[in-house]
């Protein structure tokens, strides 16, 4: 592996330890700067989450857009950097408020997986691209893993602990990547930046102008506001469905983190050799539909692990659609989609916690019309059947724009 790409993938994978780091230490952490109940604590813990994702849904864009005109060096450079210091100043914080700021600007940090995304885009052959995006997942997936671990192992030393691990951690990354990474963008494919195209919506209405883009973007949308179901609802399921203590419900995350990885990073590419991206998409919806309605219904929680590597075949499809999409836009504008595609799963992620916490809420309390805590999933299976509908719908073109 290329050290550029080590550092790529490096990146991201820091970037999606980002929110995982801080859950161990959160409780204690809020009541240590603001005091109060666990439950005040929990609705602080709500609000640095939900700033961290809008930050990235807004930000995306811009930094992809940023890259398009100044290169991916310098970006992915300065932002590791600032990450760094970000770290530090949780690290310190003595107060909600330097919380709260400090997770609004991780969240704009965190928004460089567009332009990592858009230099593995660069740097690859059109028909590579689909495999090498799903090294990207994996490594988002590796972080999903080890941000929960690493942040539960560090806070026996501490609240502060984890955070000053993850500025090490960034800076080293930015040390690492001063000396390896080249830019990736030519001359020729430098193009102004625009406010315009920059921002999420006007990002995501330009592309959604292309011929057959609109379609495939919100296919990639509603993936991830199904996918974002077992964030959002998998510890208040498990407990209520097995009676799970934290620490089997930390393995269980672990396990899906791992098994993501491993299709991502692996799997895929068997499954573009041999079925190519559309038929890659195709199957990945199958599996996903499968494992949301199994686990919608299952009871035991020895089944709900089984049935992991099930609903973990659906990781395949991201990177496919990314691959797919990237065919479609111009080599100056990979920025641009990257951004355009990290704003959307970023505001999947700022929607589906709500719709599916709702949504649990209302068919696991006691006044349920119909007694079902599965019934998350059941919709997750619902959006990934429209997506695939849409999909399957879709006008097919391959035609590259200059």
């Amino acid at each position: 592996m290329r050290p550029a790409v080590l550092f790529i993938l490096l990146t991201v994978m820091i970037d999606a330890m980002g929110i995982g780091l801080m859950i161990p230490v959160m409780p204690d952490l809020i009541q240590e700067v603001h005091g109060g109940t666990l439950a005040q604590a929990a609705l602080w813990g709500g609000i640095l989450s939900t700033s961290f994702a809008v930050m990235q849904f807004l930000f995306g864009p811009v930094l992809g857009g940023l890259s398009d005109r100044f290169g991916r060096r310098p970006i992915l450079l300065i932002s590791t950097l600032v990450m760094a210091a970000d770290y530090v100043v949780l690290a310190v914080a003595g107060s909600v408020w330097l919380l709260l700021a400090g997770r609004i600007v991780g969240g704009i940090t965190a928004a460089t997986q567009s332009t990592a995304a858009a230099y593995m885009a660069d740097i690859s052959a059109p028909e590579k691209r689909a495999a090498n995006f799903g090294l990207i997942g994996a490594s988002f997936g590796a972080g999903f893993v080890l941000g929960p671990l690493i942040g539960g192992f560090l806070a026996e030393f501490g609240t502060r602990a984890p955070f000053w691990a993850a500025a090490v951690l960034s800076a080293c990354n930015a040390a690492l990547g001063y000396f390896v990474l080249r830019e990736s963008v030519k001359d020729e494919n430098r193009r102004p930046f625009s406010l315009s195209r920059a921002n999420p919506f006007g990002a995501l209405k330009h592309l959604g102008r292309l011929p057959g883009v609109k379609q495939l973007l919100l296919v990639y949308f509603l993936y991830h506001v199904a996918f974002a179901v077992y964030p959002s609802v998998w510890p208040y399921f498990a407990v209520e469905r097995f009676e799970w203590e934290p620490r089997m419900i930390g393995v269980s995350l672990a396990f899906f983190g791992v098994v993501m990885a491993l299709v991502q990073a692996g799997l895929i590419r068997v499954a573009l050799r041999f079925i190519g991206e559309r038929g890659t998409v195709v199957a990945g919806h199958l599996f996903a539909i499968a494992g949301y309605c199994a686990l919608s219904l299952t009871t035991s929680g020895w089944m709900a692990l089984m049935l992991t590597p099930l609903a973990a075949l659906g990781g395949v499809i991201a990177p496919a659609l990314q691959g797919i999409m990237s065919q479609r836009v111009a080599d100056n504008a990979q920025g641009e989609l990257q951004g355009a595609l990290t704003s959307a799963g970023s505001l999947a992620m700022i929607l589906s916690p709500l719709v599916m916490t709702a949504t649990f809420s209302r068919f696991a309390s006691e006044g349920a019309p119909v007694y079902l805590p599965g019934a998350p999933f059941l919709l997750a299976m619902g959006l990934a059947l429209l997506a695939l509908v849409l999909f399957l719908l879709r006008p097919r073109r391959r035609s590259t724009p200059s």
